[in-house]
């Protein structure tokens, strides 16, 4: 069977992509095609997960084996699991994960399975538009961006009155909190 992918941003209007791979290839096939169709490096830390209808995450398939899983939970690696072990219907929503410190995402939609045929290797079979940045690169944003205020007023701190807090800085009532009611 050959599974066609159907992959937009929500950053870039016109990008569009859709590439052929067959059911059996690995979701790190899949990842490669992907990052093929958008000139991306593969030097990012990049995820899938298979979401609901509603594009919630539900299973996460890594780059790498992370580890520290505990026992009772499946972990999915992308070069361990092929593709139709987690995917079987058409429609199957998934999230690709291709900036992981920005969370940046692609969205993912198996928009049709092809019986009866087989694919060697992947195939880009349409490709619209320009891909979003791979990366956000954090100090140029600043200076792209100058309105951005960081000073010390960011968190909110113009409105902190120190009256507000007693003597010691912590509480409003006498005598020993645990001693209350509500504790």
């Amino acid at each position: 069977m050959v599974y066609k992918f159907r992959i937009i941003s929500d950053e870039v209007d016109d990008f569009l992509r859709e590439i052929k791979i067959d059911s059996e290839a690995s979701f790190y096939e899949l990842h490669e095609a992907i990052l093929k169709s958008t000139g991306y490096k593969d030097d990012q830390m990049t995820s899938f997960f298979i979401c609901d209808d509603d594009w919630e995450k539900e299973t996460e398939i890594t780059l790498e084996d992370m580890g520290g899983g505990s026992s009772d939970e499946d972990t999915f690696v992308m070069k361990e699991t092929p593709l139709n072990e987690l995917l079987e219907d058409e429609k199957q929503k998934l999230i690709y994960v291709f900036d992981p410190l920005a969370e940046r995402v692609f969205f993912i939609e198996l928009s049709e399975i092809i019986t009866g045929k087989d694919l060697p290797a992947a195939v880009i079979s349409r490709k619209e538009g320009n891909p979003p940045q791979q990366t956000v690169d954090f100090d140029e944003q600043m200076i792209a961006n100058p309105t951005l205020d960081l000073d010390e007023d960011f968190y909110g701190d113009q409105d902190f009155n120190e009256d507000d807090l007693d003597g010691e800085g912590f509480d409003f009532n006498e005598g020993n909190p645990y001693e209350q009611d509500n504790y």
